[in-house]
């Protein structure tokens, strides 16, 4: 009995101890996790008032000036971009003396049509050949558009569309196709011309300075130097800091209308390696001279490239410029009307 009860006993004793130490590693798991809780709430605390105290320094004491995202002001460019329709052999076959490129949107047919009937009717000007292309991205509306403008196409042969999408924002990447297409398919091209479509182009004018100036490294049109750069969200042409700190923009022709040497569209394209691509298109093209160490060439005359029409035009004035921006495409109607009648008067 004795050696039952000692054994018994025993066999009580290791129960108890391991009651013993649960109890006691379950109280202290509860007190570590106290701790852990208190403490967290502190740090919490703390950061949270480290926090707020630096705010309140940062807005009563330092003006934040806020830092758009570089996104929208910049653009998908150099890309593989393709045309879907295009004139593959006509620049080679005509070897115009000069090219002349009018960017458009796709549902612009009217203004198409009255430079057609325009400036755009002058294929042969001082004895030199001249050539016109309309240039067009793709249009987001899905209407029927773009079967017009296949139709538009093979009617009068002169569309050149590729396949990025047509917007204000995609200007750079409109230009830069433009010297793609003008890099690989004028070889013996002199010069070409980008004109935006509600413009007045005075092409006899634009031959006659062309004859007597360079054939090589050449750029001109209403140049602009130490333009600032502008930093005021609200307006059209605002550039952050984040994408271009310097406070001024280098030399570059306003891209309501210029013209070039055709050798420049390679070179420019070979800089658009480097350069970051700003959806300011005139301004991009400008930086793009500037890395490859050409300058612009200033007209030999300031009033050619007009950007407003004057008050006055009754003596000469449509005979006497290269470039004058209108209202609207349907202006160039009259404007016409009223160049010739000037022409005709010996003006």
């Amino acid at each position: 009995m004795l050696e039952s009860s000692v054994s018994k006993g025993s066999a009580k004793t290791p129960r108890t101890r391991a009651r013993r130490w649960l109890c006691f590693l379950t109280l202290f798991l509860m007190v570590a996790i106290l701790m852990l809780i208190f403490n967290s709430s502190t740090e919490l605390s703390l950061i949270f008032w480290k926090t707020e105290n630096i705010n309140n320094l940062t807005t009563s004491h330092v003006t934040i000036s806020s830092s758009p995202s570089p996104l929208p002001y910049l653009v998908a460019y150099p890309n593989q971009y393709h045309f879907i329709l295009d004139e593959p052999n006509r620049c080679h076959q005509e070897s115009p003396f000069l090219v002349v490129i009018i960017p458009v949107a796709p549902q612009n047919r009217e203004a198409r049509d009255i430079i057609r009937n325009t400036w755009g009717s002058e294929i042969t000007v001082l004895g030199q050949p001249v050539s016109h292309y309309f240039l067009l991205g793709v249009s987001k509306e899905q209407d029927g558009a773009q079967e017009q403008v296949l139709l538009e196409s093979q009617r009068h042969h002169d569309i050149l569309q590729s396949d990025f999408l047509d917007s204000y924002n995609n200007l750079t990447i409109k230009t830069m196709v433009m010297f793609e297409w003008l890099s690989t398919h004028c070889p013996k091209t002199s010069y070409a011309m980008k004109v935006d479509s509600d413009m007045f182009l005075n092409i006899q004018n634009l031959i006659g300075m062309l004859l007597n100036t360079p054939r090589h490294l050449y750029m001109t049109g209403r140049v602009v130097r130490d333009a600032a750069v502008l930093r005021d969200s609200n307006s059209k042409w605002f550039m952050p800091f984040s994408v271009f700190p310097e406070s001024s923009y280098p030399p570059y022709a306003l891209g309501l209308g210029y013209v070039f040497s055709l050798d420049l569209p390679k070179k420019i394209l070979e800089a658009s390696a480097h350069v970051k691509a700003v959806y300011i298109e005139d301004v991009y093209v400008g930086l793009c001279m500037r890395h490859v160490g050409i300058t612009l060439t200033n007209p030999p005359n300031d009033g050619l490239f007009r950007t407003s029409v004057p008050e006055n035009t009754g003596d000469c004035y449509w005979t006497s410029v290269i470039t004058t921006i209108l209202q609207n495409s349907q202006q160039l109607v009259d404007v016409w009307r009223t160049y010739q009648s000037q022409a005709q008067s010996g003006c």
